[in-house]
């Protein structure tokens, strides 16, 4: 029976969970997701759960925040006032928000903390500083 090694391309479905046992992604209600071993398309220890599975294997795994999307870092904090919003964006914490930088690359943003005149934006992914459980079932070997 042949089981996946680095560089293989697969198709598996996973349910992604925080540790807390909140779901926040999954593909059980679509297609399977095929990737590409090796490539930099997962996080690292996403990849390294998949090497050494068999084909309809199931298992849990748990991935540390370091091999996940990292700590958060606090750099990517920043500080903008409310005035440069567009006038209809009444701004909540949570919400999404999109920014270029400098050069002009758009940028994702979740609002951090609303105060009176400025508003603390985060551009950390969301699930920084998080460790992460995955379900995984091995669908197919390509």
């Amino acid at each position: 029976m042949s089981k996946v090694k680095e560089n293989d391309t697969v198709k598996v479905h996973y349910t992604g969970k925080l540790t807390n046992g909140q779901i926040f992604d999954s593909s059980l209600q679509r297609e399977p997701l095929e990737v590409a071993l090796g490539q930099g398309q997962l996080i690292p220890g996403f990849e390294k759960g998949l090497i050494d599975m068999a084909v309809n294997e199931k298992k849990t795994i748990t991935i540390a925040k370091e091999e996940a999307y990292g700590e958060v870092n606090e750099s990517l904090f920043q500080k903008i006032s409310k005035s440069q919003l567009p006038e209809d964006i009444k701004p909540e914490v949570g919400m999404g928000l999109v920014g270029s930088n400098a050069e002009g690359q758009q940028q994702q943003f979740r609002v951090a903390k609303v105060e009176a005149d400025d508003i603390i934006l985060d551009g950390n992914h969301p699930l920084a500083g998080q460790d992460l459980v995955f379900d995984l079932e091995l669908v197919e070997i390509l």
